[in-house]
This record gives structure tokens, sequence and C-alpha cells, in this order.
């Protein structure tokens, strides 16, 4: 794979349950037709319709969407756990539809490894040789297997429990435990699917810290199924969010909060404080005579929240700085803006540098 190279590329990937499924992609009178409409006139579901994009090596793909939506077919469709029923589907440029069974589960052994919502622990093994059941099923001899599960679970923070079973641990603790065996097989590519939605709500953040942490450490792609849009935002470096099996919006958690594409999203998105998500780049203005030379200094990419704290404590406005070069500057009024949603800015704003 090149460095320029998407780990997953999809172009119109479908996905119809119902009789003679084949014949809904590809028309156009079926294709224009509402979810409802289609199962009355077809007896068919289109669980996903017509979805491209890209998955670049390295970022956190979060695919969000209510119930129904579509985003658990999709992730699954990504390594043929379900077929899809038609579209292109390729991994590091290798066509994934056209994969033996040898080849897929190949793929799926070695290269994606999943994370469910259910953790599918083997109650009468334990921590560790629930860690080490990937390696193997991959061949791999019991020392070499457990001395690498002990590895990975002490990095997903469950060191002091390796002899025990499932039933002893909470139900962060058997999350880990399946986070940890999709890690210890060393996938280039970790999919999730909705992996947090049944934990309480504080060990739901330690879980997704845990993701953070490790996507920051190791640096791996990650494909990420959820219906919460704050554990969206949190998560990904972009987002697709769907519904009725299509994708309504795809950019980054900046750009779907502050230019909703309809709104369905511009409703979604409608109780996300924005200072949170949207950065300075968007709110700043150009420097006026002198504003530019001094003043407190501010990335680009600096979250409106933390800009307000700044200006307050400086009593003034902060300069936006990149690589030296004053880019703009934000004050009150820039900022409260953003706050009260009254920048209608549709991209980020590009001053001239000072």
């Amino acid at each position: 794979m090149t460095a320029t190279e998407p780990v997953f590329s999809v172009r119109d990937l479908w996905k119809v349950f119902g009789p003679k499924a084949e014949r809904i992609p590809g028309n156009k009178e079926y294709a224009a037709l509402s979810a409802e409409e289609l199962r009355a006139r077809t007896g068919c579901t289109a669980a996903v319709r017509d979805v491209s994009f890209d998955v670049r090596k390295g970022e956190v793909f979060v695919v969000m969407g209510l119930s129904g939506s579509g985003k658990s077919t999709l992730v699954r469709c990504l390594t043929r756990l379900i077929e899809p029923t038609s579209g292109q589907l390729a991994m590091d440029g290798e066509d994934v539809i056209a994969m033996d069974k040898t080849r897929l589960r190949e793929l799926r052994r070695h290269r994606a490894a999943m994370v469910f919502q259910h953790f599918g622990l083997l109650p009468h093994r334990s921590v560790l040789d629930n860690v080490a059941y990937g390696l193997e099923i991959q061949g791999m001899s019991r020392p070499e297997r457990r001395a690498k599960a002990a590895d990975i679970v002490t990095k997903v923070g469950l060191e002091g429990l390796e002899d025990r079973r499932p039933g002893q641990l909470s139900g962060g603790q058997q999350q880990r435990v399946g986070l940890a065996r999709a890690l210890a097989v060393d996938p280039q590519v970790l999919l999730f699917d909705e992996p947090f939605s049944a934990l309480d709500p504080l060990i739901r953040r330690d879980m997704q810290e845990e993701v953070i942490r490790l996507h920051r450490e190791e640096g791996r792609t990650m494909v990420f199924i959820t219906h919460d849009l704050n554990e969206a935002l949190r998560l990904g470096d972009r987002i697709a969010l769907m519904r009725d099996g299509g994708i309504v919006q795809l950019g980054t958690p900046e750009e779907i909060v502050a230019n909703p594409a309809d709104d369905y999203v511009r409703d979604f998105v409608r109780d996300v404080p924005r200072e949170q998500v949207i950065s300075v780049r968007r709110a700043m203005r150009p420097a006026r005579d002198g504003e530019g030379e001094s003043g407190v200094a501010l990335k680009p990419d600096t979250l409106v929240s933390d800009a307000i704290e700044a200006v307050a404590r400086s009593g003034a406005y902060c300069r936006v700085v990149d690589n030296g070069r004053t880019l703009g500057v934000v004050g009150y009024e820039e900022l409260l803006a953003v706050v009260a949603g009254l920048d209608d800015e549709t991209e980020p704003k590009e001053v001239a540098a000072v």
C-alpha cells in the first residue's frame, strides 16, 4: 500500500435484503424511492444504499446514525461477514469482493479484527486465555501466545486479572478483554461495532479514553460504529453520518457541526456545544493595525472553548499563529458568535498572514 492509498476503499456499495435483491442497485426508479416506498413496492430493504468512502491509514473513521440507519450492516460488509449485494470494496488495493474463502479468512484473522458490543468471551477460560484465543486459532504455540497475551493485558489496564474468568469481571473489564483479544492478533485495522453502548456512562467514558490512548500510542487505523453523537465527535477524525442506508454527510467533527449538510444533520447537532468542536480558524478575523505583532498566540486548531479562557486571562484579543505567522485574531465578539451559532462561515477563514 502506498502512503496515499486508502486502507479501505468503498464505491457504490449496496446491501439489499429481500426477494431478488440484485434488481435494486442501479435501478434509477428504485433508487429514488424512500425506504418505506421501496419496501412497499419490492418487499426489499436497502440496509446500505449506494455508499462510497475511503478510510485513510491511521485515522479513526466513525460511522454513526440512529438505529436502523445501516451502520452495523456497513461495517460487517467491510470484511464480508455480510455479503454486499453490489459495489466495489478494496483493502490496501486488493479486491475484497473477489477474495476466495482462504484469502477472506486470512483478512479476518490477521488484517482486520472486530470488537463487538456483546463481548463473546469464553466463560470457562481465563482472561489471559481469552485474549490469546485469536493467536491460538492462528496456530501459535501456547507459551508464545500466552506471553504475547500478557503484554496486551497490561496494555489495556488488566494487569493482575489474568487468571480471572469473565464472570468475575465488571462490564468495563470484560470489554477491555474483548479489546485486548482484538489487539493480540496485531491487526492493521480495528473495527468497532457499538462496543460501549451497553456500558454505564462513566465506564463508557473510560473505554473511550482507552481507545484514544491506544490510537495516540499506536496510530492504528480504526473504524468505529456508534449511535452516540458525543462519542463520534470525541473519537472521530472524520465522521460519516448515515440515514436510511445512505451517507448524509461525511466530514470532520468541526465540518459537520459548523456546516451541517441539511436539516436532518442540523437537528442532529443542534445541542452540541459548538465551542468544544469548532476551532479558532473558523472564528478569527483579519488583524488590524498592530494586532498581528503582539498578544497571546494560539494554534489554528485551538478549540473556541480554550480560546475563551485565553482571551479572558489576557483581557484582550489573541493571535492565531501558524509556523510563526499571524493568520488572524480572535476576541470576545468572534468567540461568542461561535457559541451563539451566529457564525455563518461555511469554510475556515483564509486570512492573509501577517
